[in-house]
């Protein structure tokens, strides 16, 4: 039987000669790989809502291993995404995120929505850096992580100057800086948007504008915190490294 889904592409794998494996995030019934008969082909009608990105309605077979997809409906390609080498880089990392966090056939509408709302946000035009730092703040909680963001991780103290320790697993404040010497000083500016990143409800988002060392600030703790503890090692982790190295040499203009 052929169920209707709503789903995400998060990557596609070619299978033979005409054909692919498709994994979708569907908000009805979380990851599933499913098989795309003639997919490759150009002429099939499955070819263009199996592009990586690609947000629709699909319609799926489903079994205990992988399911098979008749049809499906674009509702988004995420066009502006895709057309730029930049946020297609930023959008890769993105999903492939998402493929090493969640579980199969778990669904969490929540994850879906804030998967759905990044990959919009950026295709609309808001700095896919921000989105980024936003995604792994909120992905925290699903890798087991759940950062002191609301008082010293050390004393519980919520008042004085604080600083991020990666081995307190949170904000440290002044009084305690000598548990960790290895602490990452932090400004208001970013440690107000850490807490917001992490706290706030994505659909409010209103158009945000970061100083670049303010961005700077929250990529070194964000990096530091996911590389101690997230147990993630992914090769479009390492490319954005690499673009950010080469001083945006990847940027348009």
């Amino acid at each position: 039987m052929f169920e209707k889904c709503e789903g995400i592409v998060l990557r596609t794998v070619n299978y033979g000669e005409s054909n692919k494996i498709v994994t979708l995030y569907t908000r009805e019934w979380g990851k599933v790989g499913v098989m795309a008969r003639g997919a490759k082909k150009p002429n099939s009608r499955l070819s263009a809502v199996t592009q990586p990105f690609t947000y629709g309605y699909f319609l799926v077979q489903r079994s205990s291993g992988l399911g098979l997809m008749q049809q499906g409906e674009m509702v988004s390609s995420m066009r502006s995404i895709r057309e730029d080498i930049f946020l297609t880089a930023y959008a890769s990392y993105i999903v492939d995120l998402t493929d090493k966090t969640v579980e199969e056939k778990k669904p969490n509408p929540f994850h879906f929505e804030l998967l759905h709302q990044t990959l919009n946000y950026m295709n609309e035009g808001y700095d896919p850096e921000i989105m980024v730092n936003i995604y792994e703040m909120k992905m925290l909680n699903s890798l087991g992580l759940y950062p002191v963001l609301d008082k010293c991780s050390v004393c519980g103290s919520t008042d004085g100057h604080f600083s991020f320790s990666i081995r307190e697993g949170g904000l440290i404040c002044h009084r305690c800086l000598e548990k960790d010497p290895y602490h990452y000083k932090i400004s208001p500016a970013a440690l107000k948007l850490l807490r917001l990143f992490y706290y706030f409800d994505l659909s409010r988002l209103g158009n945000i504008s970061v100083k670049p060392e303010t961005k700077a600030e929250l990529k070194k703790i964000i990096s530091a915190y996911y590389n101690e503890y997230s147990g993630l090692s992914l090769k479009t982790r390492k490319f954005l490294d690499q673009m950010d190295k080469m001083g945006g040499f990847f940027e348009k203009g």
